[in-house]
């Protein structure tokens, strides 16, 4: 499968020291954007407020080049961060399916994922699993991340359709 493009809008609002998306950026894994303005015009904006899940019928337009976006902030700040996005984009927002955190700021937590367990969890959910376990390498809990969400993740990225995802994720969670 061809390399889906990644990028972060990043708006400086967390500790630089947990900052798992800088970390993904140094390593090339990510291109990083300080302005939702300069982030792509066209993809998918990871938004835990959305009611579209991320699945099987957003392939089409990842193979057409889109991309996936993450949006790094503060989760205190994230109703205004997202209304600050939602003004200068038109990425179309999706959420995921239920997941648990392996980081060590949420572990166990359903759905508080870090940047790079977000990136990765959307790679393997569009079938992209040797770009999600690259995303996830350089950090102490990504192999964590994949064994705890081992499961979910392999029936999310066979799955056929969103209602399927939706289904799923009531089975696991």
């Amino acid at each position: 499968m061809e390399e889906i493009p990644v990028h972060v809008i990043h708006l400086d609002q967390d500790d630089p020291s947990k900052c798992t998306s800088r970390k993904m950026h140094s390593l090339g894994l990510v291109s990083i954007h300080s302005s939702p303005t300069s982030a792509p015009k066209r993809g998918y904006l990871l938004d835990p407020r959305s009611t579209v899940l991320l699945g099987p019928e957003d392939n089409s337009l990842i193979g057409l080049g889109a991309s996936i976006v993450v949006l790094d902030c503060s989760w205190k700040a994230i109703d205004e961060s997202l209304a600050q996005i939602a003004k200068s984009t038109r990425l179309s927002g999706r959420v995921l399916p239920s997941l648990l955190a392996a980081n060590p700021v949420s572990w166990g937590k359903v759905g508080r994922l870090s940047s790079a367990e977000s990136v990765a969890a959307s790679l393997a959910i569009l079938g992209n699993w040797t770009q999600a376990k690259e995303v996830l390498q350089p950090f102490k809990f990504g192999s964590q991340f994949l064994e705890l969400n081992r499961e979910p993740l392999e029936a999310y990225s066979k799955a056929v359709s969103r209602l399927e995802i939706e289904e799923l994720q009531k089975e696991f969670f």
